[in-house]
């Protein structure tokens, strides 16, 4: 008796999983890089910044530093005028610079691979780094942005407000075959569909499994 209610949850997150894969076919991250640290540098400056000012901002940005040690010996005012239309510039420069003077001291300028190694590099938290483990390194991990945590709850996969809880939950109820593209078009589904303000539920894919509409109906 006590499996059954773990064993259905099983089968409707496996059932999103497949839905949101089917809609969402080889789904990717929206910046544009071509290393592990491009991506790294990408994160960081996406912080309260669009993608595609971003990818904007890099495509010049990548010309002009290409290893760790170019970014670590850059000025912190140069940096700031080569990143400034993506906001909170020199904040952004002081992360990039300090988390690119680790690599260079710690990991002979590389981006290391392991969540417990980029968890270390100073800006970079547990969301960043499982975005790269997933989309520089091919790894399954499930990282958790605002669209995540956002789509997880309304759907019911995740019931926490702290992003490590959702990603343990997520975990739990999602096959790890999944995570890394689950990942991806949760982000995606958040962006275009399932939005904070005015979600879209008439054109919603995941509609049959959402949990948000009938608590929007208990409020009222």
């Amino acid at each position: 008796m006590n499996n059954k209610p773990a064993a259905a949850h099983s089968k409707k997150s496996e059932a999103i999983a497949r839905r949101l894969l089917q809609l969402y076919p080889h789904p990717r991250l929206e910046l544009d890089f071509s290393s592990p640290l491009e991506l790294l540098v990408a994160l960081i400056l996406a912080a309260q910044c669009r993608d595609e000012r971003v990818n904007a901002v890099t495509r010049e940005l990548f010309r002009k530093y290409r290893t760790a040690q170019d970014y670590a010996q850059a000025t912190q005012a140069a940096l700031e005028k080569d990143i400034h239309p993506t906001g909170f510039y020199k904040r952004k420069a002081k992360r990039i610079k300090d988390c690119c003077r680790k690599l260079v001291e710690d990991y002979g300028g590389q981006v290391p691979r392991r969540l417990e190694d980029l968890i270390r590099l100073p800006g970079v938290g547990r969301k960043t780094a499982n975005l790269v483990r997933a989309a520089a390194f091919g790894e399954q991990a499930i990282a958790v942005d605002t669209h995540v945590r956002r789509v997880s709850k309304r759907l019911g996969l995740a019931h926490s407000d702290d992003p490590l809880r959702i990603e343990e939950e997520l975990r739990a109820r999602i096959p790890r075959r999944y995570w890394r593209d689950f990942t991806f078009a949760m982000i995606l589904h958040g962006r275009r569909v399932c939005t904070a303000r005015h979600p879209r539920c008439a054109e919603c894919g995941l509609y049959p499994w959402c949990e948000w509409p009938a608590r929007q109906q208990v409020r009222r």
